[in-house]
């Protein structure tokens, strides 16, 4: 049961250049839920987490993580308040295993080169990072899949990509986790097996995990707890499953935009 709102959304306006992007959006994710963000494409549900993760600036509204003001916060600055997010694409360190790509400390992760990164891997600074080894067989150990360890990523499939891209974001011990479309592309029984993980890792952890999730048909059957449908840049509602199924607004955005995208097609 969550006790308190670790992320409130109030009022999120971006616009770019005369393009509305995100008009009013507003909603609250509470301690402990697994919470998913869906929509057809184009809602504005990336730019919606870029905005929260402070990768965009946004143009009016407020952010709190944490219940702390956020709107104006850096992406680390944000990340030191315990919220870490994924990206719809991988970017892994393809040389390197699985292990290893967990082991990357996060401030090295971007604009190091791979001398830097396996110096750091080989002789660790402190004895803070030698303890990454062990929260790194943890995650593997959560996700299920720690035979996986000693594996070239190279040599992984798209699926099993993404979930060293969710176990690399899960290193830091977040407690607040936005993951964007981890399953883009998964083949149907990986998903799942994706999925019934984050739910054991909330239920297990107490973790907050917000997600996105193009296809509705798909996350109302993944157990999450609440469900918010973005359409046109706007929230268009928020409920459980059962009442997000039974919308018939939620129905008509969905029919609405893959009959367009068919259209697109011909």
């Amino acid at each position: 049961m969550a006790v308190s709102n670790v992320l409130e959304v109030s009022g999120l306006r971006k616009e770019f250049g005369g393009l509305v992007a995100v008009r009013d959006v507003s909603f609250t994710v509470g301690e402990g839920e697994f919470v998913g963000l869906i929509g057809p494409n184009g809602c504005g549900k990336s730019t919606t987490f870029n905005c929260i993760s402070g990768l965009l600036e946004k143009t009016s509204g407020s952010i709190e993580i944490f219940g702390e003001d956020a709107s104006e916060l850096r992406p680390d600055q944000i990340q030191n308040l315990g919220m870490t997010r994924t990206f719809q694409h991988t970017n892994l360190w393809r040389e390197m295993t699985v292990i290893e790509n967990l082991l990357v400390p996060p401030r090295r992760q971007f604009g190091s080169s791979f001398r830097e990164l396996v110096t750091s891997l080989l002789f660790p600074a402190n004895q803070a990072e030698t303890d990454r080894l062990s929260r790194a067989y943890e995650v593997l150990d959560q996700l299920e899949v720690p035979h996986m360890a000693h594996n070239l990523t190279s040599e992984l499939s798209g699926g099993q990509s993404k979930l060293v891209d969710i176990g690399r974001s899960m290193m830091g011990d977040p407690r607040l986790l936005l993951l964007d479309e981890p399953v883009a592309g998964v083949a149907g029984p990986l998903a799942m097996k994706i999925f019934n993980n984050l739910r054991k890792i909330v239920d297990e952890t107490g973790i907050t995990i917000l997600i996105i999730e193009h296809n509705m048909d798909f996350i109302l059957r993944q157990g999450v707890d609440r469900i918010i449908v973005m359409n046109e840049g706007g929230v268009l509602m928020q409920g459980t499953p059962d009442e997000v199924r039974n919308n018939r607004a939620v129905i008509e955005a969905y029919l609405g935009a893959a009959g367009e995208s068919e259209g697109e097609e011909e």
